[in-house]
């Protein structure tokens, strides 16, 4: 199997982006798999057209993008891209699209591919907090997301592909009183512990990750 595990540069004012320094921390030695690291801009656009061209160099079995949620306390799997831009900031060249869509031809929303639950499950069994989210925002991670499976679905037969938020480092929060964060190295054990899951489970999990709101 092959895994291809995207993350993004610094954005929002941002010195690091934790999902990218949290991907440089994971172990390919640990899996029985081959791991590809690819870092993708924080652009509207160029991201997707990043993650194509890694997608067709290497042509990975799976497909797993990472992404900074500031702000949410815990390792959030996406169960949902949709197919829309707002972007609440400029991105890092500047573009800050509004209630546009992603692909013309495009479906309204697309679901991950991944097993989240058994994804979330796994995380949780070995102390990494964790939860299924059912929104990916409207800014450049759930652009990714939604053209990472719109790919899959356009051109990749038999490819997965899906999206998982993660918290601020530590380091991020010294002047932001009271904002949740865990350690780099947390955040990059939980996706060790993701990427096993997606291995381990063709199929997700029955279990319950809903939320009322």
């Amino acid at each position: 199997m092959k895994i291809m595990l995207t993350a993004f540069d610094p954005f929002g004012g941002e010195k690091i982006n934790p999902a990218l320094e949290a991907v440089k921390l994971v172990r390919p030695e640990l899996f029985e798999a081959e791991i590809i690291k690819v870092e993708i801009p924080t652009v509207f656009g160029k991201s997707i057209a990043t993650a194509l061209a890694a997608m067709e160099e290497h042509q990975p079995d799976v497909v797993f993008c990472i992404g900074q949620a500031g702000g949410r306390f815990d390792m959030t799997p996406e169960r949902v891209a949709i197919n829309i831009d707002d972007g609440r900031i400029p991105d890092n060249e500047g573009n800050q699209p509004v209630d546009q869509v992603i692909f013309e031809d495009g479906e309204p929303a697309y679901f991950s591919m991944l097993p989240i639950k058994a994804m979330v499950a796994a995380m949780k069994a070995e102390g990494i907090p964790a939860s299924v989210s059912n929104t990916a925002g409207t800014y450049v991670c759930n652009h990714i997301m939604y053209g990472v499976l719109y790919h899959i679905h356009k051109s990749f037969p038999g490819m997965r592909g899906g999206f998982m938020h993660v918290p601020f480092t530590t380091e991020q929060v010294l002047n932001r009183p009271n904002t949740p964060s865990l350690s780099s190295e947390q955040i990059a054990r939980g996706i060790e512990i993701a990427v096993q899951a997606i291995i381990d489970h063709p199929d997700d999990i029955f279990a319950v990750g809903g939320a009322e709101h």
